[in-house]
Order: C-alpha cells, then structure tokens, then sequence
C-alpha cells in the first residue's frame, strides 16, 4: 500500500513546521526554556543567571535569493544579519555564529572571499564571532548561518506576553525591502530583454535596495530600550510581512488586535516605488516582508520611556474574540489577513524573495 502523498503547499510553511513540531514534541530537556515556535531558542546555563538564545536560518539560490541581482559581498552581510534579527527579537545580545555553505561549481575562490568579506562586516558591526562552519559541494548557492546569543533570564521577551490595551509599536519603516525587490527585478528584466549594454540608473532608488539587499538588525533598538528601561510585554522582527507578524504576536498571546493603515511609517522613496508601479503601498507596508524592523506590545506606561524617534505606534491589541482587523485610511475596519511571504506556496512567486500576497 502506497503512503499518502500531501503536497507540503497544501499545509504551508506554517502548517508544516506545526506537523512537524508534534513528531519532535516530547523530546525535552529541563534547561530548554523556549524550543521551537519563537524566533529564537532558549536555554538556560546550569547554575547561571544568563540564558544562551540560539537561532539558525538558511538563505537558498533561486528561492531567496537571485545573484544576478545580489552581489556576493551583499549576500554575506545579510546572511548574517537576519539571523542576528532573529537573536535581536528576543532581546538578547548576538555573540557567536556558524556558517554552513554549499557551494556550486560556477562560484569562484573569488566570490566566496567576497561574500565572507561581507560577512566580516556584519560581524564586526553585530560585535559577532565566527567560531566555525562547513563547506560542501551543492548544486546552488545554499547557506546556513546559526547565531548564538545570550541574555539574562528576566531580559528575555518572547512572542507571547501581549494583552488587550497594549500599544502595537514599531521600529523604523515598512515596506522598503519589498520596494527595492520590485526595483532590482524591474531591472532585471530589462537587462534580459536589452542586453549586457544596458546600464540601469539605480540612484534614484539607492534607498530602497539597500533595505533588499543589506538588512540591519535593529540592535540598536534593544540596547536603547536597555538604557532607558523599557521591556515590551511581546515582541517579533518583521520578516515574511506586518501582517504575519502581528498575527504570530496575537496568537502566542491569546489577543486580538487593530492596525491603523494611516500610521504605519512608509519612507518617501517605497511610496515613489508605488506609485512608479501603480500600486498600493498599504499592500507593500502589510504584506512585503524582510524589512527586519522590530513589532512589540508596549505597556501605555512605557511610552513616555521610548525615544519617539526610533518607533512608531501603529495599533493596539483587542480580546481574542475582536480578531486581528486593520482601519484602512478611509476609516473603514476589516479583518486583516495573515498575508505575507510563505514558503512552499503554489504558484511561481518572486524568484521565492519578499511577495506580497494581497
């Protein structure tokens, strides 16, 4: 008798890792404080305060990323920094990373300096240290990057923690990435369809295809917090789009939540980037993925704490039973769908990178 056969884009990536999760659920340890279903692991040191968050993300040729548009320099600093992001949303400090490549015979000795050159950077910059790795022969470009990071127990936040008449904050701007992505894959096809001539004029979008292609983790963000004594009850990093995160906040968090379109914070640029293709930039700001920014629940009485600079508020979590909805700009409130960048889906995408699934 043949075993059944489910098609993993009938599950989803969610779906998936949910089944996944229940084969591996009993295996315990009385140390694991967090295993998987938060952006990081956590565990606790025998006899110590401290606690070591873990996190490992793979980057994949053809399904995150496409080197016709990423430079290898580009690729080696990004693959770092979203997995400090992941470090960063736990509020934990980044310490030591690993960093699997499997590498095809079309990249060169060269390439391979280049991209660890671009990791060096982000290490230096994450005050990080590479402590080892593997190389191996591959078929495409494939990378594995674990970070390590540690924080003090009482320190920790986790997705969990939201409650009904917290503040729904964010850090910095949405939609940036998404706009470069659709920017650099423009230019692509332009670049096909005229030729190795073709001289793309970039300039006027530097802004956004920085946030495609060198992501900052938001480290700054938590050690601001740390100096003027903020602790958000939930917390997420902004990586497959606002609207999945928000849903993952509310759903480890028993809450509901509303989202104000009008006050998410979208840079000038993403909104010419819209408007040069004709679309919503609400679509880019809900659904476009990897702007890496940080989403938290904040207690109304911390606001005052917060550098109101550095972040923006942009909703407030409800009951369970209110849902998680969005105020359009024209005032009108609909359910908010959990839309964003999913692996595994149907259909062919993006080149698999940053979409938004409206």
């Amino acid at each position: 008798m043949s075993e059944t056969f489910t098609p993993i884009n009938e599950v989803g990536e969610f779906g998936l890792i949910d089944r996944l999760q229940t084969i591996v659920a009993d295996l315990s340890d009385p140390d694991l404080i967090m295993g998987i279903g938060d952006d990081a692991a956590v565990y606790r040191l025998p006899d110590e305060e401290t606690v070591h968050v873990i996190t490992t993300d793979a980057l994949l040729e053809g399904v995150h990323f496409d080197r016709l548009m990423t430079p290898m320099e580009h690729l080696g600093y990004k693959a770092i920094a979203v997995n400090v992001s992941d470090v960063v949303a736990m509020n934990a400090e980044p310490r030591y990373a690993t960093i699997a490549v499997g590498i095809p015979a079309k990249i060169s000795v060269e390439m391979m300096e280049a991209f660890y050159r671009g990791v060096r950077r982000a290490c230096e910059k994450y005050g990080l240290v590479l402590v080892g790795g593997d190389t191996t022969a591959a078929h495409t470009l494939c990378i594995s990057v674990t970070v390590v990071g540690e924080a003090r127990m009482e320190d920790v936040i986790f997705r969990r923690g939201a409650r009904p008449g917290d503040l729904l904050c964010v850090s910095g701007d949405l939609g940036a990435a998404y706009a470069g992505l659709k920017i650099l894959l423009e230019q692509r096809r332009a670049l096909k369809e005229k030729g190795a001539d073709y001289q793309p004029d970039l300039e006027p979008y530097r802004y956004v295809i920085q946030r495609q292609l060198l992501p900052e983790a938001r480290l700054d963000v938590i050690r601001d917090w740390r100096d003027r004594g903020v602790r958000p009850r939930a917390l997420i990093d902004v990586s497959d789009g606002l609207a999945s995160e928000v849903h993952h906040l509310c759903r480890h968090s028993n809450c509901g939540a509303i989202v104000y379109a009008s006050a998410i914070p979208v840079a000038l640029e993403t909104r010419e980037v819209a408007d040069h293709f004709a679309e919503d930039v609400d679509t880019y700001a809900l659904f476009g993925g990897e702007d890496y920014e940080l989403l938290f629940a904040l207690p109304p009485e911390q606001l005052e704490l917060l550098d109101p600079t550095s972040f923006n508020v942009i909703g407030e979590f409800l009951p369970a039973d209110q849902g998680v909805q969005v105020q359009t700009p024209e005032g009108a409130i609909i359910p908010l769908e959990p839309a964003g960048y999913q692996h595994f889906r149907s259909g062919d995408g993006t080149e698999g990178e940053a979409s938004a699934d409206s």
